[in-house]
């Protein structure tokens, strides 16, 4: 079942790009012969207007097909009044940014849904205390709540760090244990700790983790929904963006690299987690998809975009030689990285 979903899931943020691209040929009038998703033999097709909408054999992605536009054979050309050669650079701009845009449309939906619904929220209430730290040399036990950090009321685990993880000032607490108030004075220590990509990183922590058993459930009104949304869409671009930014550094190893098994896998594991899980990871793999399809990469939208501004400042378009050198030589990264992400993610599944 888990697989199901993960397909599912996976099918439909292809779709949702597929769509931007469509729409977008659509508004500018261009023909889009075939809107697949999956690639390979044409499975299921049903022709709706002069649009044939299929499902392909291999679901690891999809395309749209429009007039006069060939990936592989990028010199099939066609100038009639419905043609994509036709349109100017800036159209075909728009038309190659829709995909992306709409996968980072999705997530924010996404997310907006989910503060709809209702977040999961660690309460400021303290799980295990660090041996020497000085959340322990300051009194601090398991099970207390700390309410109050320098005259700042504190109901949330977050707002815990937001008041003392930025320096090594005293600072003054009230904490509820066994019904009484009990004020304490402590100074936080800076600590060697992990960021999110794994690297060695200093904090200035209590020494102090929430109580998984204390939670609450946070709706949120229409604007504060909204701002969340775009945080975290906000948030989730610029992690894709630094992660990949490790990655061709070599700060992140190539065997962390992950491809389309590994998405399908993790997928079918967060959907067991529950539905708002499923639709975070959702939302952060859309945004995965639109960053990626953004990367200057023959084949891929930002590689199209690159040719269509070539034209659009040099006044003409790149020659067919070049054009199919470098689409050639962009699906041999493409498929370089695919390869290396499938065999990445069979080695961590049956490794």
């Amino acid at each position: 079942m888990g697989i199901f979903i993960s397909l599912l899931v996976f099918s439909f943020l292809i779709f949702f790009h597929e769509l931007g691209h469509f729409l977008a040929a659509r508004f500018f009038g261009v023909h889009v012969e075939v809107f697949s998703i999956g690639f390979g033999k044409r499975i299921l097709t049903k022709k709706i207007g002069n649009t044939e909408w299929s499902i392909s054999a291999i679901p690891l992605g999809g395309y749209v097909r429009m007039k006069g536009q060939d990936d592989s054979d990028p010199s099939k050309k066609s100038y009639d009044k419905d043609s994509y050669n036709t349109k100017t650079p800036l159209q075909r701009i728009v038309i190659s940014l829709a995909g992306p845009f709409a996968n980072f449309l999705l997530a924010f939906l996404l997310y907006l849904i989910v503060a709809f619904i209702g977040i999961q929220t660690p309460l400021a209430n303290v799980g295990d205390v660090m041996k020497d730290s000085p959340a322990q040399l300051a009194g601090i036990k398991k099970g207390d709540t700390i309410v109050n950090i320098d005259g700042n009321p504190i109901k949330y685990w977050q707002d815990i760090g937001e008041n003392t993880a930025f320096n090594h000032n005293e600072h003054q607490l009230t904490i509820l244990r066994d019904g009484k108030y009990i004020d304490l004075t402590i100074t936080p220590k800076l600590i060697d700790t992990k960021n999110r990509f794994g690297e060695e990183k200093k904090r200035y922590l209590l020494g102090i983790s929430p109580n998984p058993k204390a939670y609450t459930t946070i709706s949120y009104p229409i604007d504060k929904s909204i701002k969340f949304a775009y945080n975290q869409t906000l948030n989730a671009s610029q992690y894709i963006v630094e992660s990949l930014k490790r990655v061709i550094s070599g700060l992140i190893p190539m065997e962390n690299l992950g491809g389309v098994v590994g998405i399908v896998d993790t997928t079918s594991k967060v959907s067991q987690m529950g539905f708002v899980a499923l639709l975070m990871f959702s939302a952060l793999i859309s945004v995965n998809l639109g960053v990626i399809n953004l990367l200057p990469i023959p084949a891929l939208d930002g590689g199209h975009v690159m040719f269509h501004l070539y034209e659009l400042i040099a006044r003409r378009p790149a020659s067919d030689s070049v054009m199919i050198k470098l689409t050639l030589l962009g699906w041999a990264i493409l498929l370089s990285l695919m390869l290396l992400g499938l065999y990445n993610d069979l080695n961590r599944l049956f490794g």
